[in-house]
């Protein structure tokens, strides 16, 4: 069974579209993973130009990782979320992708979504780095 998680958005904060403005974990176990790139098994960037294929292949990495671990999306604790872009439009498409994909619950956790210059890759558009509290 993963560690008690408890959300809350206080009051005095604005709303959010989905995450909580803080997240808690009691004293257990923590598991970070490293960002999760658009990369396939072969370490090959999927879906160049193409932000969906790219937020797809972060979604199976993270998927992979989290099992890894004996996790699931519901135990995340805390996500950051890169894309290489400084539109608002182009942000929120990414967090509407993420939030209605398989890794949704992931997001209803305290989230960070950043548009940044540039990633580690050549043609990479997004990143996705993630904490998990697991089972004691």
């Amino acid at each position: 069974m993963s560690q008690p998680i408890t959300r809350l958005n206080p009051q005095q904060l604005h709303s959010t579209p989905g995450y909580s403005h803080v997240t808690v974990v009691e004293a257990g176990r923590l598991a970070f993973l490293a960002g999760q790139c658009p990369l396939d098994r072969s370490g090959v960037v999927v879906g160049t130009g193409d932000i969906d294929a790219q937020v797809d292949q972060v979604v199976a990495n993270a998927l992979v990782a989290l099992a890894a671990v004996d996790a699931e999306p519901g135990q995340v604790v805390r996500s950051v979320i890169y894309v290489v872009s400084d539109d608002t439009a182009v942000l929120s498409a990414v967090w509407r992708r993420l939030t209605g994909s398989a890794l949704a619950a992931a997001f209803t956790t305290a989230s960070t979504l950043l548009g940044v210059a540039q990633l580690g890759f050549t043609d990479q558009l997004v990143e996705l780095d993630l904490t998990a509290a697991l089972a004691g």
